[in-house]
């Protein structure tokens, strides 16, 4: 059903590029994302590093099907007080560097054969909705960037984001209003961030979102949040994929666990989660 559709973020199987990738391909994925390759984030590459990629990629049968990049993963004002998160790798910058950095992204994008680029929406506000007009109207001008240069930005539901669950994505999609911005619905952040994933994240974003990507999570009894191979968390895994497929999606699903188990590695944590959704597609 889903797997002439399905892939992995690379860096979630291993820092190393390549071991990454022949562990995509010997597993049968189609796809890969583009993150962090050998230690640098994508988006700091050399056109040469990048042509470089695309042909380790193809030359294993795949191609990549999105750069997981860390576009507005930063404050909109830095003397305010806001959330952060992971940025892999990127240092600290203002919002008109991210613009510059989205050149480049879409510039690395071309190279590497993919239209389809990750963003999010600005390290979270204590009160996010007092700044959605000025969070819009960046976002606004990013998506007529990407329409103008052919590709799609995908805004991803991320608790440490200003649009950081299902309901405020779709909100900033609609009002962005542009084909070239649409959603990343990602059940497993909704999860992790204490929210219902399925059914009532999903019913926010199911007309809004492009792109999935496939992790799981569940809140422990002192209230913080682990990430766990899917099937074994809270977000509904099993029924959210038959709802994507009978609703009519037909983009693309990436593997994006962030789970390790105890002793182990980022390999055995995304082998054991691809084990797992191979059990829960067979009740699919």
């Amino acid at each position: 059903m889903i797997w002439n559709r399905l892939g992995v973020l690379t860096d979630e199987v291993s820092p190393d590029f390549e071991k990454a990738l022949n562990w995509a391909a010997e597993q049968g994925l189609q796809h890969v994302e583009v993150r962090v390759v050998n230690g640098m984030n994508v988006s700091v590459l050399t056109d040469d590093q990048i042509v470089g990629i695309r042909k380790m990629v193809e030359e294993r049968g795949l191609y990549v099907s999105a750069i997981a990049s860390p576009l507005f993963k930063c404050a909109l004002d830095p003397k305010r007080l806001v959330e952060s998160g992971d940025t892999f790798g990127q240092k600290e910058q203002n919002v008109e560097e991210h613009f510059k950095k989205l050149d480049r992204v879409i510039e690395i994008a071309k190279l590497l054969g993919t239209t389809r680029i990750r963003i999010f929406s600005f390290w979270r506000e204590l009160e996010p909705e007092q700044h959605r007009d000025e969070i819009v109207h960046h976002l606004k001008r990013a998506g007529d960037i990407a329409a103008r240069e052919g590709v799609i930005l995908l805004l991803e539901n991320e608790p440490s984001c200003n649009g950081g669950f299902a309901e405020e994505v779709a909100a900033l999609v609609s009002a962005i209003d542009s084909p070239a911005v649409r959603g990343l619905w990602d059940p497993g952040n909704e999860a992790y961030g204490a929210r219902e994933a399925f059914p009532s994240g999903y019913q926010y974003m199911k007309n809004a979102l492009a792109h999935v990507h496939l992790k799981d999570a569940y809140i422990r009894q002192d209230g913080t949040p682990r990430c766990v191979p899917l099937g074994s968390g809270d977000a509904a895994i099993t029924a959210q994929i038959k709802a994507l497929e009978a609703d009519g999606y037909e983009g693309l699903y990436t593997i994006e666990t962030h789970f390790v188990p105890e002793g182990g590695s980022q390999l055995t944590g995304t082998r054991m989660t691809l084990d797992a959704l191979r059990a829960l597609l067979e009740e699919v």
